[in-house]
């Protein structure tokens, strides 16, 4: 039915513009939400019942998030396509709010990569010298300093990496909360040669050795062989991290992800004494509240008040 009404509407007017509009990953996203729904047997366009019938059976089976982000795909799909919207209804909101209460449970974010952990997982990459070691240290390094989210870390190419005198600029020219393109830029100060963790002498490394000119500064493996034709994936990157985390003795080592990098880059700066606003400003974060999350946990101990009584 998709494809059939999608179709139709392209042979009006292209839809190129349009599908930009959004990025890749939250139309995919919204595209997969939309077949679950199909597959159901829910029909398109839909009414208000049906999507009704809909929550209430998968009200104990998804999490309450998931079913709102279906309600949002099921929302945008019939008005692009200019049908009235079944969601707009109060029922649905309703539905959704006795669910979240019933169901909802916490969100579970993946652990901040802290900067010891940093250095232990560059530690066990050194034990092995190879093009993939070599690979996984610069892809840490930048991705811990530069705060980067991972879809933002694996579509860095060369010509974005910029070498300075004070540092490494990197040239973000989309992303996330970009949609526009205007761009960003992410600076990491050299930190001094000596440091294991040290960015700039990584990533210098990384490109002597592997000698990339132009395109993807981090090409993917298939099988313990390189292609440089391929870039990696994000999925690829959090195996990447799995990895490291089980090899490294860590808790819950499944539970790593691309995020770990970005959200232990605040947490290990807010712990060492990084204000609010450098956090906010290296992590092109938006909200104020994101950020205070990871400060808390960064301070958790320290900005403790148990620590007045056993103060010597």
């Amino acid at each position: 039915m998709i494809k059939e009404l999608q179709k139709q509407t392209t042979n009006a007017v292209p839809l190129t513009y349009v599908q930009r509009a959004t990025s890749d990953n939250t139309r995919a996203a919204y595209q997969r939400d939309i077949r679950h729904f199909e597959c159901w047997g829910g029909q398109l366009p839909a009414d208000t019942a049906s999507i009704i019938r809909y929550l209430h059976e998968h009200a104990t089976i998804l999490n309450p998030r998931t079913l709102q982000r279906r309600i949002t795909a099921l929302r945008l799909f019939h008005t692009s396509q200019g049908f009235i919207d079944p969601t707009s209804h109060p029922l649905i909101s309703k539905t959704l709010q006795g669910i979240q209460k019933t169901h909802g449970r916490p969100r579970v974010q993946a652990p901040a990569l802290r900067l010891e952990q940093l250095q232990q997982a560059i530690d066990w990459l050194q034990i092995e010298e190879s093009w993939v070691s070599c690979r996984n240290q610069c892809l840490l390094v930048l991705g811990f300093y530069g705060a980067l989210r991972g879809s933002e870390l694996v579509t860095i190419h060369v010509e974005h990496v910029h070498f300075l005198e004070q540092g490494l600029r990197i040239s973000i020219p989309q992303s996330k909360t970009d949609q526009i393109g205007q761009g960003h830029q992410v600076f990491l100060p050299a930190i001094g040669a000596k440091s294991r963790t040290c960015p700039i002498a990584l990533t210098r490394q990384w490109l002597d050795l592997s000698q990339i000119q132009t395109g993807a500064l981090f090409p993917s493996t298939k099988q313990g062989q390189t292609d440089r034709t391929v870039v990696m994936t994000k999925s690829g990157l959090n195996s990447v991290l799995k990895t490291i985390a089980k090899a490294c003795g860590w808790t819950q080592p499944q539970a790593y992800s691309s995020h770990s990098l970005r959200r232990g880059l605040a947490t290990s700066a807010s712990a060492a004494g990084a204000s609010v606003k450098s956090i906010m400003k290296q992590g092109r974060w938006q909200s104020e509240k994101t950020v205070l999350q990871y400060v808390e946990e960064g301070q958790a101990f320290d900005d403790n008040a148990v620590n007045v009584f056993f103060k010597t």
